[in-house]
């Protein structure tokens, strides 16, 4: 598969082979560097840079760091999900923060690339429980983070607290307000947000919870929103806002979202692409008072 995979590839391309999916240095020893002596050969530097794997912070020491790097991981993503322990205790995640402080640290030792993964709305946190991880995660100075929302799963524990009543997840809009923020926290932080939401197939299964398969897309307009909102005056009634040409979509919001806030308001905004507006930047154009 890999041969084939592999051979596809464009000559222009630079790919990652990947374990994802579980705790990949949890699983018996014998078959993870199984799983490792294949995917070895492939990694050649140009085409193949490396191989990533995602983990649970205390699955993670030094023998097992040893271990991937002779094997030619290059990143290792850990699955934090929070970084307030009555969270992590309630969810029955089986680790503290520390243990992510903890690993974080080894990672850094053997120069790997880091990753950190985290979860919005889990049973027990409230916006300034996430707020608080994304804080403690952006100080760990990793270089990658996902952002995932909470979703409740069929014949999961999850389910049981839902059916019971004892766990209500948010809906999708208070998802998209918090996410956005975080978004943005980790953006002025230099930390790249490589994923926020979860793929269109990742819905089989869900019982409840705020899926979308465009989360993240919702979340960068909201911040669209919320920046131009500044630029607003109380008197502005029809507004021309100017962003550069591939913002235009994140500007009107998805189905128009933004564009029929502002229409609720009293508001006639009009989105110009203007590739002479800067990426992220907004411009304010011509304003009526009447």
């Amino acid at each position: 598969m890999l041969t084939q995979a592999v051979a596809e590839l464009n000559p222009n391309t630079q790919a990652e082979i990947a374990f994802f999916g579980g705790s990949f240095t949890a699983i018996p020893r014998l078959q993870m560097e199984a799983l490792l002596s294949a995917a070895f050969p492939f990694v050649d530097g140009k085409q193949i840079t490396g191989i990533r794997c995602s983990t649970r912070p205390d699955a993670i020491d030094h023998d097992v760091l040893q271990t991937l790097q002779r094997y030619g991981v290059t990143a290792v993503e850990l699955g934090a999900q929070s970084m307030v322990d009555r969270v992590l205790s309630l969810n029955h995640r089986g680790h503290t923060a520390q243990d992510v402080e903890n690993a974080c640290r080894l990672i850094r030792q053997y120069h790997m690339e880091l990753g950190v993964q985290m979860m919005v709305g889990l049973a027990g946190a409230d916006q300034e429980d996430d707020e608080t991880t994304a804080k403690r995660l952006i100080a760990l100075q990793p270089d990658t983070v996902r952002i995932y929302p909470t979703l409740v799963l069929q014949h999961t524990c999850l389910e049981n607290w839902y059916r019971e009543g004892r766990y209500i997840p948010p809906d999708l809009e208070t998802t998209v307000e918090r996410c956005a923020k975080l978004l943005q926290q980790f953006e002025q932080a230099n930390v790249r947000v490589i994923k926020l939401g979860l793929h269109a197939d990742a819905a089989v299964g869900v019982v409840a919870g705020p899926f979308h398969p465009a989360l993240r897309e919702l979340c960068e307009s909201r911040l669209y929103y919320d920046k131009a909102n500044q630029l607003l005056c109380d008197g502005d009634r029809q507004v021309t806002l100017r962003v550069h040409p591939t913002c235009v979509s994140k500007m009107v919001g998805q189905r128009r979202a933004n564009l029929e806030r502002w229409a609720a308001e009293g508001r006639r905004v009009t989105v110009q692409g203007d590739p002479a507006v800067a990426p992220g930047e907004i411009q304010k154009g011509e304003i009526s008072c009447s």
